[in-house]
């Protein structure tokens, strides 16, 4: 493994891709990253899991500053995990129903039900596949309270950041290389993806907020009458 990155890290980069990718990932910068953090730790999907890890280690290889950029990837997914939690909380059965397969809602629930701190923790320290979403709605809908949910959830995103700045900075150029060389032929689509992705999301996020805020009314408006 180590000749093979050795020899890759050796490899030519064509001139044209090497002004595209950093273009359009770089001057995305810390608010870019932030955005991305909270859209990929919310109930709006991203085209790529681990989209903030990858975008973390690449603005970190280009000389980004590593504390400010792992405090903006954490303060990102905090806020973003926060949506999700209170989604569970105010959607309870019905909104884990919508978000979670069938084929996993008991596991997920029984895990979370045992296991509170580790049901929180776990998912979100460890990269992808393992999944985020439905243990953070679980959390929300079976009662892990707020605190402890922000504090754990916390907790596991600081270290898992704060690894990937650290790989950023000791290995980036090396990862970015073997990475660059292998997405060659695909950064202009997966630009368009991307970029078609996060307006979809926004437009989702807003569409959700307001459908909360309409339930809300209405259960308020029923109560009164």
């Amino acid at each position: 493994m180590y000749n093979f990155v050795q020899h890759t890290a050796q490899l030519p980069v064509s001139p044209a891709h090497q002004l595209l990718m950093p273009h359009w990932l770089t001057h995305l910068g810390i608010p870019g990253l932030f955005f991305v953090a909270v859209i990929d730790s919310s109930v709006i999907p991203l085209p790529l899991p681990g989209s903030t890890d990858l975008l973390l280690l690449w603005l970190v290889s280009h000389n980004g500053d590593p504390w400010l950029l792992a405090l903006s990837a954490i303060a990102g997914s905090i806020l973003g995990g926060y949506t999700t939690w209170e989604a569970g909380r105010r959607g309870g059965e019905a909104a884990l129903s919508r978000h979670v397969p069938a084929r996993l809602l008991r596991r997920i629930v029984g895990w979370v039900e045992r296991h509170r701190i580790l049901a929180v923790f776990l998912p979100a320290l460890l990269p992808p596949p393992i999944p985020l979403l439905p243990f953070a709605l679980a959390a929300g809908a079976l009662g892990v309270s707020r605190i402890r949910f922000l504090v754990v959830y916390g907790a596991a995103r600081t270290l898992r950041y704060s690894f990937i700045a650290w790989l950023g900075v000791a290995y980036g150029r090396r990862i970015e290389r073997v990475w660059a060389g292998a997405l060659q032929k695909w950064s202009t689509p997966l630009l368009c993806v991307f970029a078609g992705m996060l307006v979809a999301s926004v437009c989702y996020g807003i569409w959700k907020i307001r459908s909360l805020r309409k339930a809300d009314s209405s259960e308020k408006c029923a109560l009164y009458n």
